[in-house]
């Protein structure tokens, strides 16, 4: 039997409580602090993924892609794109076969980073798609985090400038929550799915 609902209404998400990110939030905007976040991902088995893009409001304008998230249950990194670039040693964990990346609408994110510079990503998994043999079908991340761990995370922040020469706290909380919130949805299916399986 499964756990979890197939959708979720509007009413019944505004009812739920709001959670964001509460570990360490690592800005990340120069080499040295490049050398230390590869250190800490290359030795994690699944991380969060998303990016952020300074929204347009011009018809026919368009942004790269200014932010990467990569977060593991107690530490985000978000790496500013703009200063940071997408160097071989970041690449790498985005390349990595052994290192599965999680998040939702994952497809643009990977096109818009290799905008920047090429790599040929692995080890990926699409929420929208895992969710599916839960018989989920609701894909949104706000909804997918209402109906999995039963929280609503706020989405207050997603057109703010995320080019700005200095996030605040508002900002780095909803680009590290984005990224984390991924990843728990997954460890939660997962490990349901862990247990459903070892009681047939």
């Amino acid at each position: 039997m499964n756990k979890f609902a197939k959708s979720i209404t509007k009413d019944e998400l505004n009812e739920l409580p709001v959670k964001s990110f509460e570990g360490n939030i690592h800005v990340i905007d120069t080499k040295e602090k490049i050398i230390e976040a590869v250190k800490f991902l290359e030795n994690q088995k699944v991380i969060g993924f998303d990016t952020e893009t300074k929204p347009v409001f011009k018809k026919g304008q368009r942004n790269g892609v200014s932010i990467l998230q990569l977060s593991s249950e107690n530490d985000a990194f978000i790496f500013k794109l703009k200063l940071t670039k997408l160097p071989k040693s970041l690449k790498n964990i985005l390349n990595s076969k052994e290192i599965i990346k999680i998040g939702v609408a994952i497809k643009d994110d990977i096109i818009a980073l290799k905008n920047i510079s090429d790599f040929e990503p692995n080890s990926f998994i699409e929420l929208q798609h895992y969710v599916k043999k839960f018989e989920i079908q609701n894909y949104s991340l706000q909804k997918l985090t209402a109906i999995v761990l039963g929280f609503k995370i706020s989405k207050s922040k997603r057109l703010s400038n995320w080019e700005s020469e200095i996030l605040i706290e508002s900002q780095l909380k909803y680009a590290a929550t984005d990224a984390w919130a991924s990843l728990m949805v997954y460890k939660e299916l997962y490990e349901f799915e862990l247990i459903k399986d070892k009681s047939l």
